[in-house]
């Protein structure tokens, strides 16, 4: 009993922590509806800030105050970010806001190795707070409990903050309502900007007060981001309370998951909030979601399909991609296989975003159970490369038919953390079931038949793989399924009351986007010859989503170009720099910023135009012959 008491006081200490940034990211939803992936790069910048000015100030005080100074430096930073950057995209699809905090987050990551250096850094002990005491016969530090203390304070300050002030009853207000508040005349760019500075302030001070607990490292933010999506999504997106009480469970599963269930640790938490958002798709505490803010364009700009001379074109651009083995050497032709093999994984995702109107964020998941579906038909079946080609989409198609079952019951933020969930608890378990995925040591020797084995026959099986697997998903766009799909994408009622039922229609997009990612799983495992549980992690999802948002969420294959584009982009800066990160986050920064459609979808805007100058040319012109 006694271990366990303590057991459970660590976890409520931990929960404290976890809470600060949490309840930031929160508060930053709630009212500007910004999924911020960034706000784990202010909690790391919070540490290290942190651990700058405690090892400059001397003494108990110049401790504590260096905590709050790295806090408040950390929110006149985001209060930036947020009038140079956030607020040049806020009408932009809320999609574009994550890309925008995506590249912030890659450049914060350099920055903070460049300033600090690639070694873990330890800080000082808390002073005053160095010691421990007795609970039931086992030591808890002093500092954990003073944690524990600080959590519950800082709740009530929020209630306060948010109830008894004229500042709070305005975020309320915005929280409900945006369109009322800026109608009564208040200022709502600075309320925003108020409110963002607020909750980076939170993750900066959670940041901070790590620093006397684990080391600080170039790898925190990306750590943390997901355990405090986890969270806010459990407890209810702008629900401060509901991030406390998910907090506290979250930080119990993880003190005690690895004693009770230590087979399962890694993927209990994932479970929980899959159960939550099944059950209550809107988390503990919070609201159901409001209508996401339509994409501009789709509507103004109809879609169709490729004429003859654009299929003539394309035909050319494949036949000349076809010929580059005759021009280029082995390393070249290995990443051109690899950037085929995103373009079919990006126009799954597109397919699945863009048509279906279904955002994921847990993508990777087919991606990787197409790679150990093709791993396990060598290895375990001794099945040829033909045939396991066949393995890896089934598995995709598998894992997107259970979990897409429960995902398509969401909309919105709740959907995308959802396929967030089921993307973990796949990456648990190929993480954690050593016996028969081999965990962190992969399954290796996936190697291609005799015929492909070379860079350029492999070349050539990718790029007729990634051509038929995009065109096949460009004319189901435009076929019957198609249409209905978009007609559920843009006008749910209407779609059901002719009979088009959503849930069926979307579960079928899933399917079908997650066999093609399957199948661009298989490919990859054959190229790499290797398999890994990271082809299930988080950042291979963030690449899908930066390459469907580069090319153009508005267009029906755009991602094929935004995954030319990212990833040859982010393969030649690792060879060129060790600033990779950096100038790659700058990059899509500024896209973001400059081609807020995305740059196919910036280029059919000019055509756009261009189309309907020359129409009213023709337009004005017909009168005049008339006349002569």
């Amino acid at each position: 009993m006694d271990f366990l008491v303590a057991q459970f006081l660590t976890g409520l200490a931990s929960a404290a922590s976890l809470f600060l940034v949490a309840s930031g990211l929160s508060i930053i939803f709630g009212v500007t509806r910004i999924v911020n992936f960034a706000h784990g790069a202010f909690y790391m910048l919070g540490a290290y800030l942190a651990y700058t000015l405690t090892e400059r100030l001397s003494g108990a005080v110049g401790f504590w105050a260096a905590l709050v100074l790295a806090a408040l430096v950390v929110a006149v930073l985001g209060a930036l970010l947020e009038i140079v950057l956030l607020r040049r995209i806020y009408r932009a699809p809320e999609l574009f806001q994550l890309l925008a905090t995506f590249g912030v987050t890659l450049m914060v990551e350099d920055l903070v190795v460049l300033i600090w250096g690639p070694e873990d850094l330890v800080g000082r002990r808390a002073p005053g707070l160095k010691g421990a005491v007795q609970v039931f016969g086992q030591p808890l530090p002093l500092y954990d409990l003073f944690l524990i203390i600080l959590g519950p304070v800082v709740l009530g300050l929020l209630w306060l903050l948010f109830r008894r002030t004229r500042w709070g009853v305005l975020v309320r207000a915005a929280t409900q309502d945006r369109d009322m508040v800026a109608a009564l005349g208040v200022n709502q760019k600075w309320l925003f900007t108020s409110v963002f500075a607020l909750g980076v302030f939170l993750a900066g001070l959670g940041g901070a007060l790590q620093i006397p607990r684990d080391a600080v490292s170039h790898g925190m933010d990306l750590r943390i981001i997901v355990e405090v999506f986890v969270v806010v999504v459990i407890g209810g997106l702008g629900s401060v309370p509901g991030a406390f009480i998910a907090a506290v469970l979250v930080s119990e599963l993880n003190a005690f998951g690895i004693l009770v269930f230590p087979t399962i640790s890694l993927v209990l938490v994932f479970l929980v909030m899959a159960c939550v958002l099944v059950v209550r798709p809107w988390g503990l505490l919070g609201k159901p979601e409001a209508a996401a803010r339509p994409t501009v364009g789709i509507g103004l700009r109809p879609w169709r399909p490729f004429g003859k001379t654009e299929r003539i074109v394309l035909l050319v651009v494949v036949a000349a991609a076809a010929l580059l083995p005759t021009v280029a050497g082995a390393y070249a032709l290995t990443v051109a296989t690899e950037i085929a093999i995103f373009a079919l994984f990006a126009a799954s995702l597109q397919f699945l975003m863009t048509t279906g109107g279904l955002a994921s964020f847990g993508h990777a998941a087919y991606f990787g159970l197409g790679t150990y579906g093709a791993a396990f038909a060598v290895k375990a079946l001794g099945l040829p490369m033909e045939a396991a080609l066949l393995a890896g989409p089934l598995f995709g198609l598998l894992g997107a038919a259970l979990f897409g079952a429960f995902c398509v019951r969401l909309s919105g933020v709740y959907f995308a953390m959802l396929t967030l969930a089921f993307a973990q608890i796949a990456w648990s378990v190929a993480t954690q079931w050593v016996e028969v995925t081999g965990g962190d040591n992969g399954m290796l020797g996936i190697w291609p038949s005799a015929w492909a084995s070379s860079p350029a026959g492999f070349y050539w099986l990718a790029l007729a793989v990634a051509a038929a697997g995009i065109a096949a998903l460009r004319i189901l766009t435009f076929s019957p399924f198609g249409y209905a799909l978009r007609g559920v994408r843009d006008s749910p009622q209407r779609a059901e009351a002719i009979g088009i039922g959503r849930p069926k229609v979307q579960w079928v997009a899933f399917l079908v986007a997650g066999t093609m990612a399957g199948l661009a799983g298989a490919m990859f495992a054959f190229l790499k010859g290797s398999v890994f549980p990271d082809n299930l992690g988080i950042p291979v999802s963030i690449d899908g989503l930066v390459m469907v948002l580069l090319g153009g969420i508005e267009t029906v294959s755009g991602a094929v170009v935004g995954a030319i584009v990212y990833k040859a982009l982010a393969i030649w800066l690792v060879s060129q720099t060790d600033l990779s990160k950096l100038i790659l986050g700058g990059i899509i920064v500024l896209l973001v910023v400059a081609f807020p459609k995305g740059l196919v979808g910036f280029v059919e805007e000019v055509r756009g135009r261009r189309r309907k100058g020359a129409a009213s040319v023709s337009a004005a012109a017909s009168p005049m012959e008339a006349a002569e």
